[in-house]
C-alpha cells in the first residue's frame, strides 16, 4: 500500500483536497477525526490534557472544549509544545491502526493521512510520498477569520504560530495551490492522483 501525507497550513484547504482524493478512490485518514477520537471523554488523551491544563478546558458534559484549549495553546508556544508531546504519539498510534486496517483489506491502494503538524513532528518520514496544499497568505488569513471567526489579530498569531508555508513546501513530492477556485483545485488533485496511481504497488 502507498502510504501519503497530505498537510499543510491552518485554513490552506486540506479537507476540500482529503474530499477530493477520497471521491478519486484513495483511502483517506483525516487527522481532525483521529485528534478528537484520542481525547473523547474517558480516554488516557483527555485525562493527560486534564492534567496538564486543568479541569478548566473542559465542557459541562466532560467533554474538551477545543476552543479553549485552543486559545490556551494558541498564545503558548511551551504550552503548544506541551500539548504536541501528549497527544502525537497517541494520534501516529491511531493513524497505523487505520493504515493496517486499510492495508489489510486493499494492499494494492493508495491511502492518503492528513496531519497539520506531520513535518514538524517528523511524521511524514514514516511515509511513501508528501502533498503540501498552500495557498496566497493573504488567502490563508481571510479563510481562517472567516471560518473560525477571529480578528485579524488572532488569526495571524495562529499563523506566526506555525511553520511557514515556504519552508513546508521543500519538503513536498507533489504541490496543489488552492489560491484559486474549487475548479483549479479539484484539477490539480486530479493530477496528482494520477500520478500516484502510477506509483502504487498496484502498477509496479
Amino acid at each position: 500500500m502507498l502510504k501519503v501525507g497530505l498537510t499543510g497550513s491552518i485554513a490552506v484547504g486540506k479537507s476540500f483536497v482529503l474530499g477530493v482524493l477520497a471521491e478519486l478512490g484513495c483511502h483517506v485518514i483525516d487527522a481532525d477525526e483521529i485528534a478528537r477520537e484520542v481525547v473523547e471523554r474517558g480516554t488516557e488523551g483527555l485525562k493527560s490534557v486534564c492534567d496538564a491544563f486543568g479541569e478548566a478546558v473542559l465542557n459541562d458534559d466532560g467533554t474538551l472544549n477545543r476552543s479553549k484549549l485552543g486559545t490556551i495553546v494558541f498564545a503558548d508556544e511551551a504550552k503548544r509544545t506541551k500539548l504536541n508531546s501528549l497527544l502525537h504519539p497517541l494520534i501516529i498510534a491511531a493513524q497505523d491502526n487505520r493504515i493496517r486496517e486499510f492495508q489489510q483489506r486493499d494492499p494494492g491502494g493508495i491511502v492518503i493521512i492528513d496531519a497539520a503538524l506531520m513535518i514538524e513532528s517528523g511524521g511524514y518520514r514514516r511515509l511513501d510520498k508528501l502533498i503540501v496544499v498552500h495557498c496566497r497568505p493573504e488567502i490563508q488569513l481571510e479563510r481562517l477569520m472567516s471560518r473560525d471567526g477571529l480578528s485579524r489579530e488572532a488569526a495571524e498569531q495562529r499563523i506566526n504560530s506555525q511553520m511557514p508555508q515556504e519552508q513546508k513546501k521543500k519538503y513536498a513530492d507533489f504541490l496543489i495551490d488552492t489560491s484559486d477556485d474549487f475548479e483549479s483545485t479539484r484539477a490539480q488533485v486530479e493530477v496528482v492522483c494520477r500520478q500516484l496511481q502510477q506509483t502504487s504497488p498496484k502498477t509496479r
